[in-house]
């Protein structure tokens, strides 16, 4: 009877190892379908790059059809609309600059809700409004697909380097196969909670980084208006109280930091208009929240004004060039 019994456990112990290496087996053979990805800017071409760069077919569309020529080139097969990306792919990555662009490929009539498969995860790096990300996750829902909202932080650098930070609002079970894909693009990936979770902690992020890059702006404007050097001065700052990631990896100043938009006549990196609109974002969730954002508010009326007087499609750093054009105002009125 004990032989019987060793017997029998053997045998299922044996069957144990079996089923744990189909299931292995099917999580690897997962990893290598390929990956939707819609939105290919500045922002998501690297990080669709850095997919392929980990071995993972990618399937991708964009409104302009010339921004998928390099990722092209480099593999990746290239679909005519979301729909059709949905149509091949259970795991999309949207990269896209606001909440209606968002709302037009999921929902639109060539959006990838037309074509979902059951079980497709759908994860959006886009920053938007919260609550349009979770009327997104409901939409899904009815489609058998899972929404999960992604936004980032890190800027054009991080994407390039894989080293953004990923912000994750969505169901919890869903976390380790978004964690996944997420990794293979980020240094950080952080779960927040509930859908719209990860858009509220980009929001404070990016309200925080605006208010942050305009304080570095004055400081290091009025620094040299006082007879400081700009790089002297910057050096004080980032081993001062002053120290912030505006001063120490993406100053304003030209000639003071290489490799950053300032170096390049404020050319690449975040776009102003980027920056104004998730600020407009700030404003709207402080506002429905009854949240009293005076710097914020403040911030979100310069770079409004930034974006009415060229400043657009520089990048938001360009906040110390405008405030430079502000002092030669009132002189030229004076001449």
């Amino acid at each position: 009877m004990a032989a019987l019994f060793r017997g029998s456990r053997n045998l299922l112990q044996r069957c144990n190892k079996h089923v744990d290496l189909v299931l292995v087996s099917s999580r690897s053979m997962a990893s290598k379908t390929p990956v939707g990805f819609i939105g290919l800017g500045n922002m998501g071409s690297p990080m669709a790059k850095n997919l392929l760069k980990h071995g993972y077919p990618v399937i991708a569309t964009d409104v302009f059809p010339e921004s998928c020529k390099e990722l092209q080139d480099e593999g990746a097969q290239i679909l005519d609309s979301p729909a059709e990306v949905a149509d091949k792919a259970d795991r999309i990555i949207t990269m896209l600059p606001s909440s209606p662009n968002v709302i037009e490929v999921y929902t639109g009539p060539n959006g990838i809700l037309k074509k979902v498969k059951k079980g497709t995860l759908l994860i959006d790096s886009s920053t938007i409004d919260p609550s349009v990300s979770k009327e997104m996750a409901l939409a899904a829902e009815k489609m058998g697909a899972v929404f999960m909202d992604a936004p980032v932080s890190g800027g054009v650098g991080a994407a390039s380097l894989a080293n953004l930070t990923f912000m994750v609002g969505g169901v919890e079970e869903e976390y380790t196969a978004a964690h996944e894909l997420l990794t293979c693009m980020g240094a950080n990936v952080v779960y927040c909670g509930q859908v719209g979770t990860g858009q509220a902690a980009k929001i404070c992020n990016n309200m925080l980084l605006a208010i942050g890059m305009i304080g570095t702006a004055e400081t290091m404007n009025l620094g040299i208006r006082l007879g400081l050097d700009p790089k002297l001065l910057a050096q004080i700052l980032n081993m001062s109280s002053g120290r912030c990631w505006s001063s120490d990896s993406y100053n304003p100043v030209p000639g003071v930091m290489e490799g950053v938009p300032s170096g390049n006549n404020y050319q690449g990196g975040f776009g102003t208009t980027l920056m104004a609109k998730d600020l407009g974002l700030a404003q709207h969730t402080a506002t429905n929240t009854k949240t009293p954002v005076p710097l914020g508010s403040l911030a979100h009326q310069i770079y409004r004004v930034m974006c009415a007087r060229g400043y657009a499609n520089k990048d938001f750093s360009s906040v110390f060039q405008f405030l430079r054009e502000q002092e030669e105002e009132p002189e030229k009125k004076g001449d």
